[in-house]
């Protein structure tokens, strides 16, 4: 697992090993800082706001959370594997010594009289629970059965999301879960994803009930399995496990994965952009053998695979027009251009125009190119002489 982290001036990275080591990378992937915590994989990485406190659990049911600065140091080891922890977000601040555990139980760990750590029981007797995020007082976590939102100050559970496929195994195919914002969490389980908004309930509605509820936005179902997610803007950055039938063997194998940019919408969603990531052995990787971080208002976005770690950042308007160009959709990518002439530095608007004209011909949409003409070559009498002569040549001087 690997976690992003900004800290002042200087980023970096926190990743585990399957061999029981944590690394700090800087942004050219040196390593600056490196931890023996296990003899056996490291199961998640959590870090506070701050980028100075780590939390660290692994298979051996070993836990730890520790300053990166200081020789502040929490230890203990659980008789079965644990396979999360999250620090409170604001873990520097002396109040908000909190961070919580999962294995079989949903562990709140709280830094009391003394300084003893006092363990308290949130969640248990669905299974495992297999992820958590943690954002200002929500407490957010999935086991077996869901999803569930816990208010960390009034110790009340929200909400419940269950889970859409149940057919699909919680451990070969995780959920991913990301806060957008204090009150927007994403979820993203199987091919679903859901998009919830933590709401204050109106006093009038309370009587026994918690005092916020949650209400799912957006709901749609993608094309592939989901290994991970991350906002951008008001957009969504997913990653996603994909199977093919090989035209060799016509037997369904794994195929590269794909790192998609979509705006959702209230029950679909529409594709802005798609690439197939090349990391090294994808044809033996499962759905939860890649992961998806990102560093918060940089647009920077970390594809972890067993082998790779792949940092992606967002596209400017040249490699958007280059996309629309490859899927052949020329009249946006001339609308692109258009509005973006003042930007765009590698592409010209007459170029892309001239393609698009090109490409309605060899589609036989003869009219319509002729149509275009008159926009695109505006009054260059030379092109005219071309294009006039081109379509002289195949036949359909008459649509000019």
């Amino acid at each position: 697992m690997i976690e992003t982290k900004l800290l002042f001036l200087l980023q970096f990275l926190a990743l585990g090993t399957h061999y029981g080591k944590v690394y700090l990378l800087d942004v050219q992937g040196n390593i600056t800082q490196k931890f023996d915590v296990s003899p056996v994989k490291i199961n998640q990485i959590s870090l506070d706001e701050s980028g100075e406190h780590m939390g660290v659990c692994s298979e051996d049911g070993k836990v730890q959370v520790f300053g990166l600065y200081s020789a502040e140091e929490f230890h203990e080891t659980f008789d079965c594997p644990i396979k999360i922890v999250a620090v409170h977000p604001h873990f520097v601040r002396s109040h908000f010594k909190q961070f919580v555990t999962g294995g079989k139980k949903l562990l709140l760990y709280e830094r009391g009289w003394m300084n003893r750590w006092k363990p308290s029981v949130l969640h248990e007797g669905e299974g495992n629970i297999r992820n958590v995020k943690w954002r200002g007082h929500l407490i957010a976590w999935a086991n077996n059965m869901g999803v569930k939102i816990l208010d960390v100050i009034s110790k009340q559970r929200i909400t419940n999301v269950p889970r859409d496929d149940i057919s699909l195994r919680p451990d070969m195919y995780p959920c991913s879960l990301c806060w957008k914002d204090n009150l927007t969490l994403i979820i993203g389980w199987g091919n679903s994803v859901k998009i919830c908004s933590v709401k204050e309930r109106h006093a009038s509605e309370m009587r026994d009930l918690p005092n916020r509820y949650v209400e799912i936005v957006f709901q749609f179902d993608t094309e592939f399995y989901i290994s991970g997610l991350a906002p951008l803007c008001d957009q969504l950055v997913i990653l996603s496990y994909v199977k093919e039938i090989s035209e060799k063997t016509e037997v369904e194998c794994c195929a590269r994965p794909r790192l998609d940019i979509v705006q959702p919408l209230p029950e679909s969603c529409e594709e802005i952009s798609s690439d197939a990531l090349t990391v090294r052995g994808f044809q033996e990787n499962e759905c939860r053998d890649y992961h998806l971080e990102y560093s918060e208002g940089e647009s920077l976005f970390y594809i972890i695979s067993p082998r790779d770690v792949v940092v992606a950042k967002e596209r400017d308007q040249d490699d958007h027009i280059d996309w629309l160009l490859e899927k052949k959709k020329y009249e946006e990518a001339l609308m692109a251009a258009e509005i973006s002439q003042k930007t765009i530095k590698k592409h010209k608007i007459l170029d892309i125009g001239l393609a698009y004209i090109n490409h309605l011909v060899e589609k036989g949409e003869y009219d319509l190119a002729a149509r275009k003409c008159q926009k695109i070559l505006g009054k260059n009498t030379e092109l005219w002489e071309f294009e006039v002569y081109k379509f002289k040549e195949i036949g359909q001087l008459k649509v000019t």
